[in-house]
């Protein structure tokens, strides 16, 4: 019978999945630290918009901060919910005066909110991403060059080929990182856009969230 892990017993893929700087910017306090994000941005965009009062937006900012949030007790009361958005609201609003609560999440479906946390996780971790490719580049231009005229056996369905030098293979391995890390960035920077369309996806994006965030505007 398979024997199941406690909550802080490490995976067995854990470290191989989100190796390095890209675990933190998808862990459980990077998810809350995005969604307390665009609940503060959209409160800011709606009082721009003149739709709450700037002060609500001033008292919400000051409610997301994080470190006043339990992530374990928000999880807890997100298995009943469905999602971690409702409880994450109940704290915001109990956080806050009743004429200041009425305005979190102003206009927002849960999914809007955390459709676009999942934008923002996803735009970090694309960002340590293609930090390491970058690197991961580099190291191959290097052996490029200092290789460029060591000699190896060229392959063909791993049989021994015409020679070719090893310079050229970390070449070819540089061209590949290179083309991954341009099709990466474009989703980062024109792909990960603003998830804000209400309850049937028809509701237009309060003006000027995207740019808060640092998202792209929707297509729609």
């Amino acid at each position: 019978m398979r024997q199941s892990s406690s909550p802080s017993e490490a995976g067995l893929f854990d470290a191989i999945g989100a190796h390095g700087a890209v675990r933190d910017e998808v862990s459980d306090s990077a998810w809350l630290a995005a969604l307390l994000e665009v609940e503060t941005a959209l409160a800011y965009a709606h009082a721009a918009a003149g739709t709450i009062p700037s002060e609500h937006a001033e008292a919400i900012e000051a409610a997301c901060d994080p470190a006043r949030l339990d992530v374990a007790e928000i999880g807890r009361a997100a298995a009943s919910a469905g999602n971690p958005v409702l409880p994450l609201l109940e704290a915001l609003r109990a956080a806050l005066p009743g004429d200041m609560a009425v305005s979190v999440h102003f206009g927002a479906t849960t999914q809007d909110v955390l459709d676009t946390a999942g934008m923002l996780v996803a735009h970090r971790a694309l960002a340590v991403v293609l930090g390491d490719l970058a690197e991961a580049r580099e190291a191959a231009a290097r052996l490029a060059r200092e290789h460029a005229d060591t000699p190896m056996a060229g392959r063909t369905l791993l049989q021994r080929a015409e020679p070719v030098t090893f310079g050229f293979v970390a070449d070819v391995w540089r061209e590949c990182l290179r083309e991954a890390a341009d099709r990466l960035a474009h989703v980062r920077d024109e792909r990960l856009a603003l998830q804000f369309g209400g309850a049937v996806g028809t509701q237009p994006a309060v003006p000027g969230l995207a740019a808060r965030l640092g998202l792209a505007e929707p297509a729609m």
